[in-house]
């Protein structure tokens, strides 16, 4: 009895084994929805077994490229169709979803990321009032799984914003390109924001060409007082500042000095001064600095901040999102990322580098402020921490960005400047001079700029003794073309675009050939000067910066629920589509002349022409079609291939307009260099040299091993 009694207990144990295991078997899976594999593979990990994360791979829905997919005669209803190739990406998320107990929709915190959620919710049958929007702005354990616990509807608002601004470009697009298509060539786009932007630029290399230079002139001097010299400008004479704007000016003071007489110290003025840290990055300022410190594109730095937005492997913390979401015009912080700043700072640099109340930024006019400021997700992760895991562009964006959050936290640097004012015959010269008393932020986000200019001790009735006093000629200088971070300014001073339109906006008015960075700065091409001149000529609005900002405003009252987005659409349209309708009448057709190359075709023998292209221009058979040779227009450096010894080396430039060194004997000789080659070897491993350009000037280095020669200023 007690062996069958045993028995019978350890069948019945097993069968409750049997049950449990079936029921785990059958309990359904959360699915969540984001853009992108990296995201899904940082939020898997802190969501666990229960939920499955898939990604949409950015939008699944849109307009369609061979029309215009609006309805304007019926309330512009746009007409959306799923995006060509997406079809196994959408057909594997419905099927997903039909097993899943719930769905979340986790796109990006921004109208673009709500109109992917609300195009996702129709393709998997969702309600959009169903509680099934998660968003957050930086991608940590904590962040994620409280966002979880509070998911709400779909925003209409957001998604009527971003509704809005897509009809309104396409209408705008789909308008003015056919005209351009008919009247100038094939490939063209008009855009809102685009055109403005390209308007500038070709407003600025007007200015540049009108402006007439006018002559003016300095005298620097240099001074002794016992062993330490320094050097002072002339200021004016008899009381006054005085300019100086010829050469007769400057004699008449050099005649007034006696180089062998000292000169007094007449006035010295002592201050204390502070300097406060910058605020913490916004998305446009981030694009600025970038471009400015770390010459990267505005494409590339939206690229890089993606990446580190998303998550990065950092060992055994695995992925995790290092900096907070990346579109953003506020430059408001969380009170939890201020106190682990102040605790930081207090740590590692001193109470006294901890700002009690750190500076407080006002929000320009138009900024939304959805979300924070850019800052790292967690300060404790500091460069050199995770340096390990990060490419060489992502620790230096990320770097950037760490250093300017922590800065902005930290107190003002203390300097403490003298000005002196020097004085012989009734001439003045002034001298001014810094010293850093206190570093504050400047521990952590040093300015390259800034260097101490120390004068000796002085104190009026001082004399002091002439060394040497050099007048200079200069000549006022023409405003600088545009850089990317300066017409980013311009765009957003003039309230032109938002965050999310920049890097796209400069990366179409360049693939458009409209514009080419020539020193990293734009200017105008042929090409963009003839659409710049139909698009001011037929359509005044479009370019009018007022408009366009208005227009801006518009679109964020509808985000708002202040306006209703059909309205909005309908008053820019009526009036928009009778210009186009007079543009097509108006336009005659313009004819890009071909330039003799002055060479002949190595085929037919007929001359060769000069063409614009997509890329920019290029070598063609006169007698095309008939001919169809084509040659990209190279120029010689006067240097000899030195991997094959025979060819030239050709300077060439890439479909992206950038520069490069190539072999003429190309595709028999495969040498290909960014850097401008000399002529010469190594004289240290033999490879050969090349000019490296730097701000400071150019200097010539190996390319390949460390021997470099002294840098010829500029």
């Amino acid at each position: 009895m007690p062996k069958a009694a045993s028995a019978t207990t350890t069948t019945t144990k097993k069968k409750k084994t049997t049950k449990r295991k079936t029921t785990r078997r059958r309990v359904k899976k959360n699915l969540v929805i984001v853009e992108s594999p990296s995201k899904a593979k940082t939020i898997q990990k802190y969501l666990g077994s229960r939920y499955k994360v898939m990604a949409s791979l950015g939008h699944v829905r849109d307009l369609p490229k061979s029309t215009m997919g609006i309805d304007v005669e019926n309330n512009y209803a746009p007409h959306y169709i799923s995006i060509r190739g997406k079809g196994p990406v959408i057909k594997e998320l419905r099927k997903e979803a039909k097993k899943a107990n719930h769905v979340y929709l986790a796109s990006d915190p921004d109208r673009e990321g709500e109109a992917i959620a609300w195009h996702l919710s129709y393709l998997l049958g969702l309600d959009p009032k169903d509680k099934n929007r998660v968003v957050f702005n930086e991608i940590t354990k904590d962040t994620v799984k409280n966002a979880f616990k509070i998911p709400r509807a779909i925003d209409m608002s957001l998604v009527d914003a971003q509704q809005a601004r897509r009809v309104l470009d396409r209408l705008v697009g789909y308008s003015i390109s056919p005209l351009l298509w008919a009247k100038v060539k094939r490939g063209l786009s008009a855009g809102r924001v685009q055109s403005i932007a390209l308007n500038l630029i070709i407003q600025r290399e007007q200015e540049i060409k009108d402006f007439k230079p006018e002559e003016y002139w300095s005298i620097d001097a240099e001074f002794k007082k016992n062993r330490t010299k320094f050097t002072a400008a002339f200021y004016g004479a008899d009381g006054k500042k005085t300019a100086l704007p010829n050469n007769e000016a400057v004699q008449q003071v050099m005649q007034r000095i006696d180089s062998k007489q000292p000169f007094a110290v007449t006035n010295v003025t002592k201050k204390e001064r502070k300097r406060f840290p910058a605020l913490p990055f916004t998305t446009s300022t981030m694009q600025q600095t970038a471009n400015n410190a770390l010459r990267f594109s505005t494409a590339k730095t939206m690229m890089v901040a993606q990446q580190l937005y998303e998550g990065i492997n950092i060992g055994r913390g695995g992925a995790v999102g290092l900096i907070t979401y990346m579109r953003t015009d506020s430059t408001r912080i969380s009170t939890v990322a201020k106190h682990e700043a102040a605790q930081f700072i207090n740590d590692e640099y001193g109470a006294e580098y901890a700002a009690v109340k750190p500076r407080r930024g006002k929000l320009p006019e138009g900024a939304q402020d959805a979300h924070e400021a850019i800052r790292p997700s967690s300060v404790m992760r500091t460069p050199d921490s995770i340096a390990k895991y990060l490419t060489k562009d992502q620790l230096r964006l990320y770097t950037l960005i760490w250093s300017r959050f922590v800065a902005s936290q930290m107190t003002p640097a203390i300097v403490d400047t003298m000005k002196v004012t020097l004085e012989q015959n009734d001439v003045q010269y002034r001298a001014t001079g810094s010293k850093m008393k206190f570093p504050g932020f400047m521990k952590v986000y040093k300015d390259a700029k800034r260097k101490d200019n120390q004068l000796p001790d002085l104190a009026a009735g001082d004399t002091v003794t002439l060394v040497s006093n050099q007048p200079n000629q200069h000549f006022t200088q023409p405003p600088a073309r545009y850089t990317e971070a300066a017409l980013i300014k311009t765009l957003e001073e003039n309230g032109v675009g938002r965050p999310s339109t920049y890097a796209p906006t400069l990366s179409t008015i360049q693939k458009r050939y409209y514009v080419k960075l020539t020193a990293r700065k734009f200017a105008p091409t042929e090409l963009g000067i003839i659409v710049n001149n139909i698009i001011k000529d037929c359509f005044p609005d479009i370019l009018n910066v007022k408009f366009t900002s208005n227009l801006e405003q518009e679109l964020d009252d509808i985000e708002e629920g202040k306006r209703q987005w059909v309205k909005v659409i309908d008053e820019f349209y009526q009036p928009f589509a009778q210009e186009v309708a007079t543009a097509e009448k108006k336009v005659a057709a313009i004819k890009i002349k071909d330039e003799p190359a002055g060479i002949d075709c190595d085929v037919c023998g007929a001359p060769m022409v000069i063409k614009m292209g997509r890329y920019g221009k290029f070598y063609a058979c006169s007698r095309f079609p008939d001919c169809r040779n084509t040659k990209a227009i190279t120029k010689k450096i006067g240097v000899t291939c030195p991997k094959c010894g025979k060819g030239d080396v050709l300077e060439r430039k890439s479909k992206k307009n950038r520069l490069f060194y190539g072999c003429s004997r190309y595709p028999d000789c495969d040498f290909v260099s960014w850097d401008k080659p000399v002529g010469r070897n190594c004289p240290k491993c033999g490879a050969y040299l090349v000019e490296k350009k730097s701000r400071k000037g150019l200097q010539v280095k190996c390319s390949s091993c460390d021997y470099a020669e002294e840098l010829q200023p500029k």
